[in-house]
């Protein structure tokens, strides 16, 4: 008896962890049924798929349904996702359209996100916003002496990031000042740097490729974001190929799959053929066996393993410099890449060849 007893926990224990592996329904918790009933009153209905927390990747969507290869794995209609053209309609539009020079689309949208924030329980986009990550992995988040343990190559991409954000912030002051009428409280202590930064993160995390049409309150940077709600719960695989895009007919942004997906599988998507260099630059993570995983080699790391006494060494190093042939130097899984070769190639000429 004792035997058999322990038999049956250990298939139990078992069949619990095999749950645990697949997934976690998250679908009951409160959060996800007031997303949920929001984006159904927005003409959202999907019954396939359940927000749910996996092992490996954390939260995520699994089906309720086996999926085949040109399956449809969501459709979200046109009116629950947040462009520019959410940010115009609403009472920042004004003031987007009066102010000169034109601000960004980038910028509109993370004014709209911090402006929605502040409202909270006024928000209409506030179902959204509950379920949104509160902080980002993203480097640009990360502290100084954090980022002083990455390796060189990443650590200057994320130094550049987080100088990005903050000369954003600097440069945006007076248009944050400009919406005081719109607010009771001071715009200073709404759109902060860190503020700034979370929703800089969300728009660059979490947007898909939507192209606008350009508008003159707009600068000339490309207005090509669009935030996704519930769709943006679906994570990246390198392995699985999808198609994605607006479809014009049915008026919403769609997502097909390549691939076959088992029911109560996680369903993955694959946000482009990245290294983890740069997964880990503008979504905060990096990907297991990532078949395009590379290792970035500096500049100073290249230049140690070439003579400091060539005559020409200063010529080649400015030759390369002029046509940005020192940076995003890799070695992948197939060799060296043709940057990295060509760099090497033009180090070892000698000075007839050069």
């Amino acid at each position: 008896m004792k035997k058999s007893r322990g038999r049956t926990g250990r298939k139990r224990r078992r069949k619990q962890l095999k749950s645990f592996m697949d997934g976690v329904n998250c679908s009951h918790k409160l959060e996800y049924i007031k997303l949920k009933k929001w984006l159904k009153e927005r003409g959202f209905e999907d019954s396939n798929l359940r927000p749910a927390e996996f092992w490996g990747t954390g939260r995520g969507l699994m089906t309720t349904k086996a999926l085949q290869a040109g399956d449809v794995i969501i459709s979200l209609p046109e009116k629950c996702l947040l462009t520019t053209s959410t940010v115009l309609s609403s009472c920042l539009g004004g003031h987007i359209e009066n102010w000169k020079p034109p601000v960004s689309p980038l910028l509109a949208l993370c004014t709209f996100l911090m402006a929605e924030k502040h409202a909270g329980q006024k928000s209409p986009w506030k179902p959204y916003l509950d379920v949104l990550p509160q902080a980002y992995t993203c480097p640009a988040c990360l502290e100084p002496d954090v980022i002083k343990l990455l390796p060189k190559p990443l650590k200057q991409k994320a130094r550049e990031q987080k100088m990005m954000i903050q000369e954003l912030f600097t440069s945006s002051k007076a248009f944050f000042s400009s919406l005081q009428p719109l607010f009771a409280e001071s715009t200073g202590t709404i759109f902060t740097v860190s503020a700034l930064e979370w929703a800089w993160c969300t728009v660059n995390t979490r947007t898909v490729y939507m192209e606008q049409p350009h508008r003159e309150c707009f600068s000339l940077e490309p207005d090509v974001y669009a935030l996704a709600p519930y769709l943006d719960l679906l994570n990246h695989s390198p392995n699985v190929q999808v198609k994605a895009g607006f479809n014009e007919q049915t008026r919403s942004y769609e997502i097909w799959t390549n691939s076959q997906c088992r029911k109560y599988q996680e369903v993955l998507i694959c946000y482009g053929p990245h290294d983890n260099q740069r997964l880990l630059l503008e979504y905060g993570f990096v990907a297991k066996d990532n078949p395009h995983s590379s290792v970035y080699v500096s500049a100073d790391v290249l230049l140690k393993y070439f003579s400091p006494l060539d005559k020409q060494r200063k010529a080649k190093v400015s030759i390369l410099k002029d046509h940005d042939f020192l940076e995003n130097l890799t070695f992948g899984w197939e060799g060296p890449s043709w940057r990295l070769l060509t760099a090497l190639k033009v180090l070892s000429l000698a000075a007839e060849e050069l």
